[in-house]
């Protein structure tokens, strides 16, 4: 059956990913040298752009903080490019107690999945990843946040390409429509899925029958034992819930309160700029957040002085937290599940085990293996805390939104938290590049005596770079397929015989074919 004259959208995106694949197997072969340039370029750009980006993405998604966006945005270029670029996964590694040489080998295409609520940031954090590890990578933006991530990855792109990068390594999907994103997952031309979303599309990426990375829903308690510096709790809580309007699913659900500190913290959150709301303001809250019963997805980001004017309180205007007093803990009272907005539940208990029973309830299900935070001065029970708690990640007097995303700690920066088995999730850290190439083991027989040594002075095989003064050739078939990566900006190209050529030519004719016949089976 011919090819539609008009390219369908699930056409035109395995195109994407075609062009991808091309690119990816070419750059797996560039150096470290390389490598870091492009990524040092990506970084700049990244900073460069961070304000107008994040106004950007406030302006089309309607929610979060510009200034926080901003520095998230930061955070995920130029900081993650100063925490990995002493990494290294382009060259091989020599372990000579076990006379084991391991090569680093990249995942191949990247299909990067970003959410609306760290948008842009999230565009950045994944480029970069693919980047530093030599993968191509294919990024679909959430539908409500398309147009400024669509044309970050398209800036991205240019300047990857203008440091050297092959054409076509950084790629968008124009139309992520359901279909398209379902098809493409689904696709043998995908080598990894990196999915931060909802949880349901989380889980279609790992049913895709594609290897995935994705992450569970947070649900994250923060205790403040009897130890704790209250005045420093308080403000890192505050600071927390209110950053960027709560959207990181690392931000506390709710405050577990120690009796003892109990009325302490209460007056030091409200110094803070936390409004704590009556009875009556609660149930009023309750109504605004989930009206018959479901949680409303519009107030996801929105400030407490947009939420609280919804449910008719009346607040000081320099709140930034609405704290509600919660009856109990459990899936059953919506106020003690995770909320992507500045409310934030206030739960009081007697004792430190009522505190972990509290905890445990809260993550044993909802947040289970992502994040929870202690404020406390105690070690046995900064221990106690984090050996009972099904969580994978716990900043200790730090805020949790920031603190278990690495900003605040010394965690790994991430956008995309690994929940591992609690979760079910397939990685249980703060997701990186290292989570994108595999390594190669050759192992010598034990008995062997080696002169591991002599792979010191070895590199290698690399294409070479193509010159910045070498111009692409467009080749573009009838049908519109553009196939410039085909022969132009091709280093292994330049490096090629006569017959060599032939045969590479050849090779990408038949993947192109595959490619088209994957994509009718799927369209009809």
């Amino acid at each position: 059956m011919p090819v539609p004259s008009q390219p369908t959208p699930i056409f035109q995106a395995m195109r994407v990913v075609s062009r991808a694949r091309w690119a990816g197997s070419v750059y797996a072969n560039y150096s470290r040298e390389d490598v870091l340039r492009i990524a040092k370029a990506v970084a700049d750009l990244g900073a460069k752009s961070a304000r107008h980006y994040a106004d950007w993405a406030v302006a089309e998604t309607g929610f979060g903080n510009a200034d926080h966006k901003e520095i998230k945005n930061r955070m995920c270029s130029e900081g993650i490019y100063e925490y990995y670029k002493d990494h290294d996964f382009t060259r091989h590694r020599i372990d000579r107690d076990q006379n084991v040489i391991e090569i680093p080998r990249p995942a191949g295409v990247v299909f990067a999945l970003t959410p609306s609520t760290n948008p842009v940031c999230s565009v950045f954090f994944k480029a970069l990843l693919a980047i530093m590890t030599r993968n191509a990578i294919v990024i679909s933006p959430h539908p409500a946040a398309k147009e400024c991530c669509s044309d970050a990855a398209r800036q991205i792109a240019a300047v990857a390409e203008d440091a050297g990068a092959p054409d076509g390594l950084v790629q968008v999907i124009e139309n992520p429509t359901l279909e398209v994103i379902n098809g493409v997952m689904s696709s043998d031309q995908i080598d990894v899925i990196l999915a931060t979303g909802g949880s349901q599309m989380v889980r279609a990426a790992y049913s895709s029958g594609n290897p995935a990375l994705g992450v569970g829903p947070g649900n994250c308690p923060a205790y403040v034992d009897r130890t704790a510096d209250i005045k420093h709790a308080a403000k890192c809580i505050a600071d927390s819930k209110s950053f960027d309007n709560s959207v990181l699913c690392t931000n506390e659900s709710a405050v577990i309160a120690h009796q003892a500190i109990s009325a302490e913290l209460a007056i030091a959150l409200k110094d803070q700029g936390c409004y704590l709301s009556t009875d009556e303001e609660r149930d009023r809250l309750l109504e605004v957040l989930y009206p018959e019963g479901q949680f409303d997805i519009s107030v996801i980001g929105q400030s407490a002085k947009w939420i609280a004017e919804r449910a008719r309180i009346r607040v000081p205007q320099n709140t930034r937290v609405l704290v509600v007093n919660l009856e109990r803990i459990g899936d059953d009272y919506a106020l003690s599940r995770e909320k992507l907005c500045p409310v934030l539940g206030f739960y009081v208990v007697v004792s430190r085990a009522a505190a972990m029973k509290a905890c445990n309830a809260m993550t044993r299900r909802m947040g289970s293996g992502h994040s929870a935070a202690i404020h406390c001065n105690d070690p046995e029970m900064v221990l106690r805390f984090g050996a009972e708690l099904g969580v994978l990640r716990t900043p200790v007097n730090a805020p949790c939104s920031t603190g278990a995303s690495g900003f605040d700690t010394n965690l790994a920066p991430t956008m995309t938290v690994g929940t591992g088995f609690f979760g079910r999730s397939s990685v249980a850290e703060n997701v990186g590049p290292q989570h994108l190439v595999q390594w190669v083991k050759v192992a010598y027989n034990k008995a062997e005596a080696v002169d591991i040594d002599a792979f010191h002075s070895l590199e290698l095989a690399r294409a070479q770079m193509p010159r910045a003064a070498d111009q692409p050739i467009d080749y573009t078939f009838a049908d519109g397929f553009d196939t410039r990566s085909s022969a132009s900006n091709s280093p292994a190209a330049q490096v090629l015989s006569g017959d060599e050529l032939r045969a590479e030519i050849h090779q990408i004719i038949l993947e192109e074919m595959r490619s088209l016949k994957l994509v009718r089976e799927m369209r009809y």
